[in-house]
């Protein structure tokens, strides 16, 4: 499935009714396609929200049949060599993907999320948790993210890296390598209304407030 329009995933971890609608919501304000990724299905109904499709094994949904039968598109894919997450990324093509309800339940869960980005390079990808947000920065390209002075600026290598430019931070980190079990860069901050980060190749995960969603969402969009 191909859509011109930003895709706001589901999944079953999102928050209760009101918090996760909330969250939904927020993210449909950047990327109005709405899909579920298996069990998210069901918190969407609770929500009363109506997804375009439901993606994944299926192994989580209440009531199969009933998917199968509405007016939402139905992709099971049984392999189990993915989790439904990126199921949801090799079955569709979008400009830009919100993922809601994927992190937070679980830490292995949220590993897994990390772990997919990396598998996917090429999409654009903003991770949506309860208190925050993260995304990959793309190597090549300056992640510019307007944000208040004071603002938590986290890094994390999920591979090995190097920052070639940093703008804004309490702590530059230009030229610093980065790696798994080696140094990081988490709990910087914004001094400056304007951050830049760049990094010499993949892996660089960008952790932000929940608060700047939108300014991570321009910066990784490219809008």
């Amino acid at each position: 499935m191909c859509f011109e329009a930003g895709v706001t995933l589901v999944g079953a971890a999102v928050a209760d009714r009101v918090a996760g609608r909330a969250a939904v919501e927020a993210a449909r304000r950047h990327a109005p396609v709405l899909i579920a990724a298996d069990g998210g299905a069901d918190r969407l109904a609770a929500m009363r929200l109506e997804p375009q499709a439901v993606i994944g094994d299926m192994d989580s949904l209440a009531d199969p049949a009933r998917w199968r039968a509405g007016p939402a598109a139905f992709v099971h894919l049984a392999e189990q060599d993915s989790t439904d997450f990126e199921k949801c990324l090799y079955a569709t093509e979008a400009p830009l993907y919100l993922a809601v309800g994927f992190t937070g339940q679980r830490v292995d869960h949220t590993l897994a999320v990390f772990n997919t980005l990396l598998r996917y390079p090429q999409k654009r990808i903003v991770v949506v948790g309860e208190h925050e947000v993260s995304a990959l920065a793309r190597p090549g390209e300056t992640l510019r993210l307007t944000l208040r002075p004071g603002a938590r600026v986290s890094i994390f290598p999920l591979l090995p890296v190097r920052a070639t430019h940093s703008r804004g931070l309490a702590w530059p980190v230009d030229g610093l390598a980065m790696a798994p079990g080696g140094r990081i860069g988490t709990s910087n901050e914004a001094i400056q209304p304007l951050v830049e980060l760049a990094f010499d190749a993949p892996g660089a995960l960008v952790l932000l407030e929940l608060e700047a969603l939108g300014a991570l969402v321009r910066a990784v969009g490219g809008v």
